[in-house]
């Protein structure tokens, strides 16, 4: 294999940026600049390398098997250049780089959530630093910062992953929905429980366990991966299921949607922050994790 140079940096960043967007015609307006400057930097990365990355033409984009083993040592060889940039601006005694922040869907209006107050914190004192913030599911959050792409993650993580660090952040309020003809159809606590065993109820994947034990059934009639869609089954009248108190409300303020036994039936669900292990944090690492304390304590 040939000698890597520093214009290779340059050669990685258009290849991730390749296959983060699906291909080259894609990459185009990310990179901002032609489909066949793209092609030559691809090639000169093949060059350099001595291996084909990638099949491109009439059968569309798909890498060769050294092509994704490239592109996640590229993706965890980048981040690493991000804290290092972090780093050698603490020698300035300054904060500055990219810190890249993943957070679960729909919290926004969770008046519980200290995200959005530490990150005005954050921004307030660190001027020369960059936010990449990036919504997903719990699985691909994980996923990112064990692979070095998210330097921490907030949500809730129901089966800890090997190779992570979560720490305790806040409790998000869940409350059992139906629409306004559904809810009334159970006057009370135990006439719902005996209709439980043949009613159609909605679990998010990463929270099934719960969400069916709460309730005391075995199995859902339908899994989602986020929280749209759950409300979106709910509100069409056939499903029962958990959503977020605050993300709820607008529904029941429309009459929408019916809270079903709030006193009864609630979970609480921790949300946590989640780091990969072993890592030493840069210092923007550490002063995010700061000011979502210090909001939380505000």
């Amino acid at each position: 294999m040939n000698q890597l140079h520093t214009i290779d940096l340059k050669l990685l960043r258009v290849f991730e940026t390749i296959v983060k967007h699906g291909g080259f015609a894609a990459a185009q307006a990310v990179l901002n600049i032609g489909q066949s400057t793209i092609s030559e930097y691809v090639s000169q990365l093949e060059g350099r390398l001595g291996v084909r990355l990638c099949e491109r033409g009439r059968g569309g984009f798909r890498l060769t098997e050294q092509g994704e083993a490239l592109y996640l040592s590229s993706k965890r060889l980048l981040a690493a250049l991000d804290d290092f940039r972090s780093d050698a601006e603490l020698i300035r005694r300054t904060l500055g780089g990219w810190l890249n922040l993943g957070l679960i869907d729909n919290t926004i209006t969770d008046t519980r959530s200290p995200v959005a107050g530490a990150i005005r914190r954050f921004s307030d004192r660190c001027q020369d630093v960059y936010l990449n913030v990036q919504i997903g599911t719990p699985a691909e959050l994980e996923k990112a910062v064990l692979e070095g792409t998210l330097h921490l993650a907030v949500g809730h993580f129901h089966a800890h992953v090997p190779g992570l660090l979560y720490r305790p952040l806040y409790d998000e309020e869940q409350g059992l929905y139906g629409s306004a003809l559904a809810a009334g159809r159970y006057p009370t606590l135990e006439a719902l429980r005996a209709a439980l065993p043949s009613l159609k109820v909605v679990a998010r994947s990463y929270m099934r366990r719960g969400d069916l034990e709460a309730l005391g059934v075995t199995e859902a009639a339908a899994l989602v991966a986020n929280v749209e869609a759950q409300a979106l089954l709910i509100l069409s009248g056939n499903y029962l299921g958990f959503l977020p108190t605050h993300y709820a409300q607008r529904w029941v303020e429309s009459g929408a949607l019916q809270r079903l036994f709030p006193q009864q039936i609630v979970i609480a669900s921790p949300f946590e922050i989640v780091m990969r292990r072993g890592q030493d944090h840069s210092l923007l690492v550490e002063t995010i994790l700061d000011d979502l304390q210090a909001e939380l304590a505000g």
